[in-house]
């Protein structure tokens, strides 16, 4: 069993056993190529979350009636990667063992990682669907195959062609967007318009959602480490992850790339939390 956060996020204050949803947060963010920050994340997005209210009027829905349990944040080796990502395998080996969803709140994107290398044993007929501003699809970055630009990539070695579900992409050198056309991942770049499509298509799948929060227009969220002008508003990403949570069976997910000290108007926290609560509520079928 795993142990109450002390802060946790809003309206996440089930008992262990009972919950059916475990955030756990990933303070790591060591190979950000732009802007570092990212280990901020979870601690700032627990402690703004009371910011809000816990009933959604998007939804009618409230995580007073959710089961939801928070374990905090993982304590991480954040100059060892390799490390940091058996870690986050690890924990969410435990949350899997006993039949709760995983919900990770990075940190860099490199973090949905050890999420996937833990799901996919597990999960080996899992699906992938992503919402980023970058195709994260290089085969290294300078060198380094552990890297955030790397992660979908590495993602992909795992659970194969055609099984990852790109959204939002608006960044990313030609030999990436090349590679995804010969069917590796199914990239559907700038906006969500083929999200009802897909979500038809993986309606009897196995789902894990990884949520990018830089495929946001900086407009609406700067304080992230890459940000990439031409990305969708708030109420289109809101209504596309509803969708994604409520309609597939989710069986892990993540949020990841806020920068909190990149907006002292805190503004693009506020964005981030009302998000994973909505994620939160959607994810509650209610059954």
């Amino acid at each position: 069993m795993l142990n109450k956060n002390i802060v946790n996020f809003i309206g996440c204050d089930s008992e262990y056993n009972e919950a059916e949803i475990i955030l756990y947060g990933a303070p790591f963010d060591s190979t950000t190529s732009y802007r570092p920050g990212a280990r901020f994340a979870p601690q700032a997005i627990r402690n703004e979350s009371y910011g809000l209210e816990t009933y959604s009027p998007y939804q009618n829905k409230d995580l007073s009636e959710c089961k939801v349990f928070d374990s905090g944040d993982i304590e991480l080796p954040i100059g060892d990667s390799e490390k940091v990502l058996s870690e986050i395998e690890q924990r969410c080996n435990h949350i899997l063992s006993e039949n709760k969803i995983p919900f990770l709140i990075g940190g860099e994107h490199l973090v949905t990682l050890g999420a996937i290398r833990s799901i996919i044993k597990k999960y080996p007929d899992i699906h992938i669907i992503h919402f980023d501003a970058h195709t994260d699809l290089r085969e290294n970055y300078l060198g380094v195959k552990l890297s955030h630009a790397c992660v979908i990539r590495r993602c992909w070695e795992l659970i194969g062609d055609g099984k990852i579900n790109q959204f939002g992409i608006r960044s990313g050198e030609r030999y990436e967007f090349e590679w995804a056309k010969e069917g590796h991942t199914n990239l559907y770049p700038f906006n969500f318009n083929n999200l009802d499509k897909t979500i038809e298509k993986l309606k009897d799948k196995r789902i894990y959602f990884s949520l990018d929060l830089d495929v946001l227009d900086p407009s609406h969220f700067p304080g992230t480490g890459t940000p990439e002008a031409g990305g969708v508003s708030f109420l289109e990403l809101m209504e596309s992850v509803i969708k994604v949570c409520s309609k597939l069976n989710i069986v892990g997910c993540d949020v990841n790339e806020l920068s909190p000290i990149y907006d002292n108007s805190g503004v693009s926290t506020a964005v981030a939390c009302k998000i994973i609560r909505e994620m939160l509520l959607a994810l509650n079928k209610g059954e």
